[in-house]
């Protein structure tokens, strides 16, 4: 039996991980490592606690620096122990640059899935990627274009909320489910499925929706991620959705987004929103030295314009946002279905799921 170590370690990675996993489910691989409550699904064996790498912005990592030396030794001693056949580090990158020199150092193979954003700050992990992987697979074209020019070994396999993304359910199932008024606006809010994003951003949202309360015509709706317990909301002027994040993306008229992978999901989804963050004044700081882009959007850095509203610290108030949501209802920008259109485009319709089914299949049998 082969050994493929993993490490995915935030939501979204162990997502895009167990879709991959799922791919290779009739071989005789053995996965373990760094993995959610997904990832886990498909028969992945965990070697530590999840939910504890749960982190956002330089002063999280802080705080919790014990844990993960700690976890970080934890994880070289399992991979130093068993030499696995194959290591996948997926996205994480201030974990796994650094699994990703330990392991090549003992002579394994590394494939880095999901790049870090080199071409927003740190762009010295370049030359990191070069030395200690094998392989990087990368979820945009032009990462591609970018590493490949540095020498560096590198395939563009896709973006996973091309295949992640679908609608279990019709509008008026979903309505029913949820006791919504079709006959009225709905607007949704995403606080993020982070705890540290969630205390930032769900205050906010629940002071916009106070603002937007005289508007009778609206629905107001907040996602909850699946990770987060219930006793963090205290629902009264709004619904509260757990579970069907796309389908509220699709089927809301307006959507306010904690800046994410959630921007991109809304914009490949062609819903309007407006793109909202807030940390603490320490990682504001530190953030707006270090990262290049003009950008914070996921969608914006993409098209490289400032397609979608960003409102960022000081501006993610709830004055702000909800002039933001009236605009968008009330003053509709005909232009975003060519924006939606185009990154669609960019993202485009390839699996990356069974991309790196394959590729995983090629490196183990090398």
């Amino acid at each position: 039996m082969k050994k493929i170590f993993w490490v995915a370690g935030d939501i979204s990675g162990d997502l895009h991980a167990s879709e991959i996993l799922k791919k290779l489910q009739d071989k005789n691989f053995y996965h373990y490592g760094i993995g959610g409550a997904n990832m886990q699904k498909t028969g992945f064996k965990p070697i530590a606690d999840f939910d504890k790498l749960s982190v956002m912005g330089f002063w999280d990592v802080l705080k919790k620096i014990g844990f993960f030396i700690k976890l970080k030794k934890q994880i070289e001693n399992t991979i130093k122990k068993d030499n696995p056949d194959l290591v996948i580090l997926v996205d994480y990158p201030g974990l796994n640059m650094k699994i990703a020199k330990f392991a090549k150092k003992l002579g394994i193979k590394v494939i880095f899935y999901i790049a870090p954003q080199f071409w927003a700050w740190k762009y010295k992990r370049i030359y990191e990627l070069k030395k200690y992987t094998d392989l990087v697979s990368v979820i945009f074209k032009f990462e591609e274009d970018i590493l490949k020019k540095e020498g560096i070994t590198a395939k563009f396999v896709g973006h996973p909320i091309t295949e992640e993304i679908s609608f279990k359910i019709s509008k008026q199932k979903f309505a029913e489910k949820y006791d919504l008024d079709t006959n009225k606006k709905w607007i949704a809010f995403f606080p993020g499925s982070r705890k540290s994003e969630l205390k930032k951003m769900l205050p906010v949202f629940v002071q916009t929706i106070k603002r937007l309360k005289s508007e009778n015509d609206f629905e107001f709706l907040i996602s909850q991620a699946k990770n987060i317990p219930d006793n963090y909301f205290l629902a009264s002027d709004y619904k509260l959705i757990k579970g069907d994040n796309y389908e509220l993306m699709k089927y809301a008229d307006a959507l306010a987004i904690t800046s994410g992978t959630a921007t991109l999901e809304a914009s490949y989804i062609g819903t309007p929103f407006v793109i909202c963050y807030k940390t603490n004044k320490f990682n504001y700081l530190l953030g707006k030295h270090f990262i290049k882009t003009r950008w914070i959007g996921l969608p914006n850095i993409i098209l490289n314009k400032s397609a979608f509203k960003e409102l960022i610290q000081n501006d993610a108030n709830p004055d702000k946002i909800a002039s933001e949501i009236l605009k968008m209802i009330k003053n509709p920008n005909r232009d975003l279905q060519d924006d939606f259109a185009k990154i669609r485009e960019i993202l485009s319709d390839q699996s990356a799921s069974e991309n790196m089914a394959k590729i995983i299949n090629k490196y183990v049998e090398k």
